[in-house]
């Protein structure tokens, strides 16, 4: 499948998936970018709006497997990787798969476990399987997790780890919708019977989706927008707000991102806004604030929009 191909399949399935989710462009192409580059996506937003539809409905029209895991306090990671179970008839122990074995797995309200059982989703993020007992069980593949988790409501959460949120490619968030999306949900609702619009699938399955993913690896990018991309990652630990800027990985994952951004626009090589229109989903996360920054509230997506102003972009202005 070439760059042309790629471009028109995805625009498809976002296409069919703007037809039930009341969402801007650049929040579900974000949510795409991080799938076509083989990553994990976290979307932070108030309660009730269409954190859920989405996920559901990426999986329906991708073709794909779904699976929804709740997170609550008491869940243990058994809960989500499965166990090993007891045959009686035969006297052996059988392994019985968790939710988490899906395509398209959603991690609803992310924060609201502990810290191990959050941890439980490491292995599955990184690596495509998860360990029971001592024995490694193979995911599904492609493995897509849409993690959510209400910025909000902090009672009874727990932050995520460093470690966890590095394991997302991108984070992002729907916002409140428009006058006229709020209005096309109540017309939605308005016929009781209706009020969710069904999606139906637009690619035939695993096969298709790993071809599809497989066109970003074949993008290119230029030297001088790979050394401006590392620049930007290297910024982000020279900033008196940053205790911690983004590592070799996140780095990594940016590059990655840039050139999925790219696949999403037809093309088979990087321009330097794919990298800009990337950075702030891709590197925001990953940013640990100086305690004083965190005290004022200090946004990071505002840390990440202030790198981006202060390096020269290659081939659009003068070298530093």
């Amino acid at each position: 499948m070439d760059s042309s191909t790629a471009r028109d399949r995805v625009g498809d399935v976002l296409e069919e998936v703007q037809a039930a989710v009341i969402a801007d462009d650049d929040f579900l192409e974000s949510v795409m970018t991080a799938f076509l580059a083989d990553g994990h996506a976290l979307l932070e937003d108030v309660p009730g709006t269409g954190k859920t539809l989405t996920a559901q409905s990426f999986a329906t029209a991708l073709g794909l497997e779904f699976s929804r895991i709740q997170f609550t306090p008491d869940l243990l990671p058994a809960d989500i990787t499965g166990s090993n179970i007891y045959n009686e008839a035969d006297g052996t122990f059988e392994f019985q798969p968790g939710p988490v074995f899906a395509n398209v797995v959603l991690a609803d309200e992310i924060n609201r476990a502990p810290p191990k059982t959050q941890a439980a989703l490491l292995e599955a993020m990184g690596e495509g399987q998860v360990s029971v007992n001592g024995t490694t069980h193979e995911l599904p593949s492609p493995f897509f997790v849409i993690a959510t988790q209400n910025p909000v409501e902090q009672e009874g959460t727990f932050g995520l780890p460093e470690a966890q949120r590095d394991r997302f490619m991108v984070k992002t968030s729907m916002g409140y919708p428009g006058l006229d999306g709020e209005l096309e949900l109540i017309d939605r609702r308005a016929n009781r019977f209706e009020h969710v619009p069904s999606v139906t699938p637009v690619l035939d399955g695993a096969e298709t989706v790993a071809d599809l993913q497989h066109v970003p690896e074949t993008v290119d990018v230029e030297t001088r927008l790979r050394e401006y991309l590392v620049r930007i990652g290297r910024r982000t630990r020279e900033d008196d707000r940053v205790d911690v800027g983004v590592s070799p990985r996140g780095i990594q994952k940016l590059f990655e991102a840039s050139r999925a951004r790219a696949t999403l626009a037809g093309r088979d090589y990087v321009v330097p806004d794919d990298i800009k229109t990337t950075a702030i989903p891709a590197l925001q996360h990953r940013l640990v604030l100086t305690a004083e920054a965190d005290a004022k509230g200090v946004d990071r997506e505002a840390i990440i929009e202030d790198v981006l102003e202060q390096l020269a972009v290659p081939g659009v202005t003068e070298e530093e």
